[in-house]
C-alpha cells in the first residue's frame, strides 16, 4: 500500500514538502525502493523513473 502511494507521488510529478522539489525514486525510504520500483515498472510501465540497480533504465 505504502509502495503504490510512493510510486503515484513520483508518476505525478507531486511536490515534496521536505524538499519542495517533485518526488523522485531517491526520496523513498530504503526498506520500500524494491517494492516501488516493482509498481513504478510492472504497473505503470515506467523503468525510466527506476535506477538500473532496481531493474529500471534510469542512470
Amino acid at each position: 500500500m505504502m509502495a503504490m502511494l510512493y510510486a503515484s507521488k513520483i508518476c505525478m510529478e507531486a511536490k515534496n514538502p521536505k524538499t519542495g522539489k517533485p518526488w523522485e525514486f531517491a526520496d523513498v525510504p530504503p526498506k520500500l525502493k524494491a517494492q516501488v520500483a516493482d509498481v513504478l515498472i510492472n504497473e505503470c510501465g515506467l523503468p525510466e523513473l527506476v535506477p538500473a540497480e532496481y531493474g529500471g533504465t534510469a542512470e
